[in-house]
């Protein structure tokens, strides 16, 4: 029986093998474009607990700035287990499961797709585009969509989407809700926090599939602010040196924020907003869903942080929990959901004219190329002085990195390291980590370690004194800089290459030195 001739055939799904290789495709494409530093920014910070769990002799002074965060997660444990049993090197390693996580994390993107709309073109574009913006800042709160470095974060963001594509589907079915809260259990293992985030967004999901929806989440939201109240009102005190570590955090506190960023948290609830309600494309009923839940979330999340994140409060407990980093997820799921608008209003709109008709199907794709070229010079200005993709079998140029090795092959390895407080984000420097690099111990720093003890009271101590005592290291005279750094008998220096001291450098290029200081 032939089917009448005004009814469209629905359309031949794509066999998996397409599917693979598209995904493989842009697993390469998100490294050549974003790039690939593991030692930097929280990549170092990794890095370096990684170390210390390989050999435990490793930084042997300030210790618990590379261990302290190991408590709250597998990660550090999980990849030194895995270099361990596969004898491969840790830059392998690390190489290796980066790629394994842009993979996965493009693969949960897709199955969280499938739920919202059947057409795979649209799929596709939804995929593609969040590998366009992969670098992406989420508003000013200090994180990338993705970074480009393997953290916790690499594994727990795509568990995340995982669960949140389950939490899509009928919960009548137990696999569904067995596999959901697996993926929220292994994802808890590397990130505990943002896992809380994604456990929060598959409740509101799960809360909008119901029929009284509004005022089940007019329930949530009391309830949370009543804990966050609780919380406020039973932290315990704070010492001076846990707030001025607090106090370095500005995106902590939306007050310190610039009306530019702030668009960056109104701008996602407001297309999210306009989508719940389009008509001219093709969703399926748990599209509306998903922006409802992210639209409910994001004022959740905002509402907290205006009442409890504010740097005039006597404690910061709520600021340090960061309510905000649920924009991680809702970024995320913005980029996907614009790669689907952006393909369906050029594949929908039928002009008579050939060569408009092929110039609207090409734009979709032409302009997730233009965005990717934007977000390629963005991480190439981020990173100058480096090399774009650091593979493991070739050396960094960047003369910062250079010296950090040459400490790490000729030093003691109980050596104690001082400089400058703020040299990660000295220009040129590219946030490349002393730590991670030369595997060797060396006073708390400004930013990296500060931000280690704003979420850490045990650590403000120490991290003030260090901090304080390398600020402007480079430009002290000798006996100023001595006078600082022998009570703590650091032993060696990285100093400015034009630094006036009269200690013995035996390493120096063109930007820095490294010297020893006299017994």
């Amino acid at each position: 029986m032939t089917s009448a001739p005004n009814q469209r055939s629905a359309p031949t799904p794509w066999p998996a093998s397409r599917w693979l290789f598209l995904l493989a495709t842009l697993t390469l494409l998100v490294l050549l474009i974003h790039g690939y530093h593991p030692l930097a920014e929280d990549g170092g910070l990794y890095v370096a607990g990684i170390l210390w769990k390989l050999d435990p002799t490793l930084f042997p002074h300030d210790t618990a700035f590379v261990t302290e965060h190991l408590r709250f997660s597998i990660f550090a444990p999980y990849v030194a287990g895995l270099i361990r049993h596969t004898h491969l090197s840790l830059y392998w390693t690390l190489f290796l499961l980066y790629l394994f996580s842009i993979a996965l994390t493009l693969f949960a993107a897709r199955q969280v797709l499938r739920r919202i709309i059947a057409s795979e073109y649209a799929q596709l574009a939804g995929v593609a585009l969040l590998a366009a913006w992969w670098t992406l800042p989420v508003a000013a709160t200090s994180l990338m969509l993705m970074d480009p470095y393997l953290t916790a974060r690499s594994f727990s963001l795509p568990l995340s989407l995982l669960a949140i594509a389950f939490a899509l589907d009928d919960w009548r079915h137990q696999r569904t809700r067995v596999a959901c809260a697996l993926c929220l259990i292994v994802a808890f293992l590397f990130h505990p926090l943002m896992t809380a985030y994604a456990l929060a967004l598959v409740i509101c999901l799960r809360l909008f599939r119901r029929r009284r929806a509004i005022p089940l989440l007019a329930l949530l939201t009391a309830l949370v602010l009543a804990i966050a109240l609780l919380i406020q009102l039973n932290a315990p005190p704070e010492s001076s040196s846990l707030i001025a570590a607090e106090t370095t955090r500005y995106y902590w506190f939306l007050s310190q924020w610039h009306w530019y960023e702030l668009l960056g948290i109104i701008a996602p609830l407001g297309i999210f907003a306009l989508l719940q309600r389009r008509r001219r494309i093709a969703f399926s009923p748990a599209a509306a869903t998903l922006c409802r839940a992210c639209i409910a979330l994001g004022l959740i999340a905002t509402l907290v942080a205006l009442l409890f994140a504010r740097e005039n409060l006597a404690t910061h407990l709520i600021a340090r929990l960061q309510p905000l980093r649920i924009f991680l997820l809702i970024y995320a799921l913005m980029a996907m959901f614009l790669g689907i608008v952006l393909q369906q209003l050029c594949f929908t709109t039928r002009p008579r004219s050939f060569a408009l008709r092929a110039a609207l199907r090409a734009l979709p794709f032409a302009t997730i190329i233009a965005f990717a070229a934007i977000m390629f010079e963005a991480q190439r200005s981020a990173f100058p002085a480096s090399t774009h993709v650091e593979l493991p079998f070739a050396s960094n140029p960047n003369p910062w990195t250079q010296a950090f090795l040459w400490s790490r092959d000729h030093t003691p390895r109980n050596a104690l390291f001082a400089i400058d407080a703020d040299y990660i984000t000295t220009p040129g420097e590219d946030a490349q980590t002393f730590r991670a690099t030369a595997q060797r111990s060396v006073l708390p720093d400004h930013s990296k370690d500060g931000g280690e003890a704003a979420i850490t009271p045990s650590l403000a101590d120490a991290w003030l004194l260090g901090a304080t005592t390398q600020t402007h290291l480079s430009i002290l005279d000798d006996s100023t800089r001595d006078a600082r750094l022998t009570p703590f008998r650091v032993t060696w220096m990285v100093l400015h290459v034009d630094a006036a001291t009269a200690h013995a450098c035996p390493y120096n290029n063109d930007v820095v030195k490294v010297c020893r200081l006299k017994p």
